[in-house]
C-alpha cells in the first residue's frame, strides 16, 4: 500500500506527496513549510484534504495518498492511491474549462465552477495507482 508515513513531504523533484489512507482516526500535520508556502494535510480513511496557506487544494473521499503533486498556473499532476474508487476535488481557476487526463488516457474536458472546484472519480482497487494530470484549455 502507498502511503505517507510523514503525511506530507517534499520530494526531491520539487514535488509533494501527502496522505496516509491506512490510518483509522484523523490526523493532521500543519505548518510545513514548502517554497514560501505554508502547508496542512488531513489524512485517514475517509477523507484527505490538503490547504495551502489557509486555502483549499485538494480533497479526496474515501482518504487517498497522493504522490508527486505538483502545481502550475496551466497543469497539476500527481498519482493517486486509494483502496478503491475515490472522488477528488482540486480548487482550480473560477469558471474554466480543464482536461482531464487519467494515465495518459483523456477523460474528457470538465469545467470548474464559480469557486473553481473541480471534482473527479477515478476506478482503483487496493494497491492501484493512476498518474492524474489536469491541463488548462
Amino acid at each position: 500500500m502507498a502511503t505517507v508515513k510523514e503525511l506530507l513531504r517534499a520530494e526531491n523533484d520539487g514535488t509533494l506527496s501527502f496522505g496516509d489512507y491506512t490510518l483509522p482516526t484523523k490526523t493532521k500535520k500543519d505548518n510545513f513549510e514548502f517554497e514560501g508556502d505554508i502547508y496542512k494535510v488531513k489524512t485517514f480513511a475517509e477523507i484527505t484534504k490538503l490547504e495551502k496557506n489557509g486555502m483549499f487544494v485538494y480533497e479526496s473521499v474515501p482518504g487517498s495518498t497522493v504522490e508527486n503533486f505538483k502545481e502550475t498556473d496551466a497543469e497539476v499532476t500527481f498519482t493517486v492511491s486509494a483502496p478503491e474508487d475515490v472522488q477528488f476535488t482540486l480548487e482550480l481557476e473560477p469558471e474554466s474549462e480543464y482536461e482531464v487526463l487519467i494515465d495518459g488516457e483523456s477523460a474528457g474536458k470538465m469545467n470548474t465552477n464559480l469557486s473553481g472546484k473541480l471534482s473527479v472519480s477515478v476506478e482503483l482497487s487496493a494497491d492501484q495507482s493512476a498518474a492524474i494530470k489536469v491541463v488548462k484549455c
